[in-house]
């Protein structure tokens, strides 16, 4: 059975069936609908079509409800971009967008009558105070910190792809086999075994522009040709055919960051490669051995110091504040040779040394005291004769070293300082 629908605007209550005139047959308008014989106009209740008016007769006197109408229906959703605007506010990811989404959401909330404003506001002051936050932290310097850690990154790509470096101590092959012209990467391999190179030192240039090929070579020269001795102590002890090379930068290397310069051991022809490792230092020797190689290495980078004049007589000043240097350095070296307490079997050997080199240290002196070129050459002559390597020879066997000199000392090299054909030399290591 179904419910008669509650009372109209088209039936009062109280109204006896039939009495109340069909729609559209009454008068003009009044409290309940037309009057008699007058047609209802249309938007006035008990017009055809207007909402909620019946369309007809039920069998059982009353008339059926339209579904045009529902007096009782549901809310109205919530829009879906007040929501999105609300959780981004929340989370505060994409401040920005939140706030642009809660402007598009009041737009359409408008629009189509839907609800969600407050989720749409609130997701907008949120988003703002995320936004401030944001700019606040850009401008006090996050964005400088993540800026330059984005080069960083980006400068270590670069160099990891266009550079590479070998460690002191690292044995290594190059893919062509040779030390010589440009190299791109190399492949590290024990000592033990055959290599091309073998890296005794590293360091870094100044950090400016690219000098130039040559001023880098130069700068390789005189670096790697000291640092040789802190990494291959004994001179003695390397083969005849070792030579000295290195990797530099490239003017595209030094264009990412790349400074650093390795000094390498390698073969004289730069392909036929070494076996076993030239290091000695204090991983690999003993006490007493480096005491004495210290002490020979004052003496040695005295030597060293020479004078680029080759003749005395071009270069007389020269050459006497040379002798001067050498003199003082055999007074270092007799010092830290008599302060070591030596082995037995070393004792006698290094005090006989030492007595040489006392006898060596005063003709240094004459000779940085001497008048003209021909009195220079009298005591530097008895000087070098003092410090022949021969007179180190007891001494380096007693403490195991290797005590055969080197070809170029045996040659005489290291001697004659202007005897008329000569030059001034660089004197014998000891």
């Amino acid at each position: 059975m179904e419910i008669p629908p509650p009372p109209g605007p088209q039936q009062p209550q109280g109204q006896p069936h039939g009495q109340y005139p069909p729609a559209g047959t009454g008068p003009g308008p009044g409290p309940y609908g037309a009057y008699p014989g007058q047609p209802v106009p249309p938007g006035y209740p008990g017009y055809p079509g207007y909402p909620g008016q019946p369309q007809g007769p039920d069998p059982y006197g009353h008339q059926p409800w339209g579904h045009g109408y529902s007096p009782y229906g549901g809310p109205a959703p919530v829009n879906g971009l007040a929501i999105a605007a609300l959780v981004l506010g929340i989370l505060c990811f994409l401040p920005l967008v939140g706030l642009v989404l809660g402007l598009f959401a009041l737009a359409q909330i408008k629009r189509k009558g839907e609800r969600g404003k407050g989720m749409a506001v609130a997701g907008m002051v949120l988003s703002g105070i995320g936004a401030a936050l944001l700019a606040l932290t850009l401008a006090t310097g996050g964005v400088a910190g993540f800026w330059e850690g984005f080069k960083e990154g980006a400068r270590e790509a670069s160099e990891d792809s266009a550079t590479f470096s070998v460690d002191k101590g690292e044995c290594f092959d190059t893919p062509g086999g040779s030390l010589e012209g440009m190299a791109y990467d190399v492949d590290t391999v024990s000592c033990e075994d055959e290599h091309d190179g073998e890296v005794f030192a590293n360091f870094k240039m100044a950090d400016s522009r690219y000098p130039g090929d040559d001023a880098i070579t130069e700068a390789a020269d005189d670096r790697c040709y000291t640092l040789q001795y802190a990494y291959a102590m004994d001179s003695w002890a390397l083969p005849d055919d070792v030579d000295i090379y290195y990797f530099t930068p490239t003017r595209d290397s030094w264009s990412i960051g790349d400074r650093e310069i390795s000094c390498l051991f390698g073969h004289v022809d730069g392909k036929s490669g070494l076996t076993g490792s030239l290091r000695q230092d204090a991983t690999t020797l003993d006490a007493d051995q480096l005491a004495y190689l210290k002490a020979a290495q004052v003496l040695n980078e005295a030597m060293d110091s020479v004078p680029d004049e080759e003749y005395v007589e071009d270069d007389l000043p020269g050459h006497k504040r040379w002798a001067a240097r050498v003199s003082g350095a055999i007074t270092e070296q007799v010092g830290l040779l008599r302060g070591h307490e030596w082995p037995a079997d070393a004792r006698k050997p290094v005090t006989a040394l030492v007595g040489h080199l006392e006898s060596a240290k005063e003709e240094w002196a004459e000779a940085a005291k001497a008048a003209d070129a021909d009195a220079f050459h009298e005591h530097y002559d008895k000087a070098l004769d003092l410090t022949d390597p021969q007179r180190t020879v007891t001494a380096r066997k007693a403490l195991g070293l290797a005590s055969t000199p080197p070809p170029s000392y045996e040659e005489g090299d290291g001697g004659d300082a202007g005897t008329g054909d000569g030059s001034g030399g660089s004197g014998a290591e000891v």
